[in-house]
């Protein structure tokens, strides 16, 4: 009788804390309107869009740089710019977050100075605005969706460092591992797939996805999802033991710089370079998912945008709580 107790308590505390992400999530998107800036900055779209299409013109290393961005400050204490403070506490040199690209943040902050130059926007818009604003720009100037952004989110006035390693997913994590993170954030396995599917415009660092190359026993990694070895010799030569930390190589090994379903049809291919991408086809819990975007690709850019728009929603600051709308996005404390 005891386990029984202890095991309706426990379902008890999840079914509270699912209650409680559903209620902040339902509350996240009532405050949030894709209009909330039309009378007092009209042109802030076309502003940071702008913004957006001069860096990608300058460098394509950008978009995927900035779609990386949101989604580690979303997951790291919620969408409110807080990744973009630089100080004693800053999430930026903190796990994940110091490969973050230099050219994102940039990015950011040039959308920032465009839509603070213009007199009847000057210090009304919040960073953390102007980054999913900027999100959304990178995937549609790179061949995906063109979505509305909700917008009316505030920007946190501190990092968290602390706890960036454990909100953010692993190179290595299983399908069980991802899909926790997710729900912990109110996001779906579905919801996880398609966002994995930003990838579809991403590199990764060797340090990443080394060990899979080289960690075998048998025919296939050990502990890891299996690797097409064709790719694997060419991402040996790519990676080799003693390589570079600054060596990238792309996620997509299908079409890399254009934001579509080749993603998933690379995964298909067993050419994920991530385990925790690569897991997505070879889990049979999730592989039918992989099959249906890789062979739909509007049925991957209508769960993409459904997927991002939630993401959107995670951890907003309303005003009365911690947080400002900030003249830069990134200052020190």
């Amino acid at each position: 009788m005891g386990p029984r107790r202890s095991g309706s308590r426990r379902q008890n505390v999840v079914a509270a804390v699912v209650g409680v992400l559903l209620a902040t999530a339902a509350c996240a998107a009532a405050q949030l309107s894709q209009s909330y800036y039309a009378s007092t900055c009209p042109n802030v779209e076309t502003l940071v869009r702008g913004a957006v299409a001069q860096k990608l013109k300058e460098n394509s290393n950008a978009g995927p740089g900035t779609l990386r961005l949101f989604f580690h400050d979303c997951f790291v204490r919620g969408c409110d710019a807080s990744v973009l403070i630089a100080g004693p506490d800053d999430e930026h040199s903190a796990g994940a977050d110091t490969t973050l690209s230099p050219d994102a943040l940039d990015l950011i902050t040039r959308a920032k100075a465009a839509v603070d130059g213009d007199s009847q926007c000057s210090n009304k818009v919040s960073c953390a605005d102007i980054l999913a604003l900027a999100a959304r720009d990178v995937v549609s100037q790179t061949g995906g969706p063109y979505y509305q952004v909700e917008l009316g989110r505030l920007d946190g006035k501190v990092g968290t460092r602390a706890v960036v390693k454990h909100s953010l997913p692993g190179a290595a994590f299983n399908l069980d591992e991802l899909n926790k993170l997710f729900a912990v954030n109110g996001l779906t396995q579905t919801d996880m797939i398609a966002l994995s599917g930003g990838h579809t415009i991403g590199v990764t660092h060797c340090d990443k996805f080394v060990r899979r190359l080289y960690q075998f026993k048998g025919a296939a990694p050990q502990n890891s999802p299996p690797m097409n070895l064709l790719f694997l010799r060419q991402m040996r030569q790519t990676c080799p033991l003693n390589y570079s930390p600054n060596t990238v190589a792309m996620l997509d090994a299908v079409s890399p710089s254009k934001f579509d379903n080749g993603y998933y049809q690379t995964l298909q291919q067993m050419k994920g370079l991530l385990a925790s991408d690569q897991v997505l086809f070879a889990d049979r819990r999730s592989r039918s998912t992989v099959n249906y975007f890789a062979a739909n690709q509007t049925a991957f850019f209508d769960a993409f945008v459904a997927a991002i728009t939630k993401l959107g929603r995670v951890g907003v600051k309303s005003a009365g709580s911690d947080a400002e709308i900030r003249r830069v996005c990134t200052k020190v404390n």
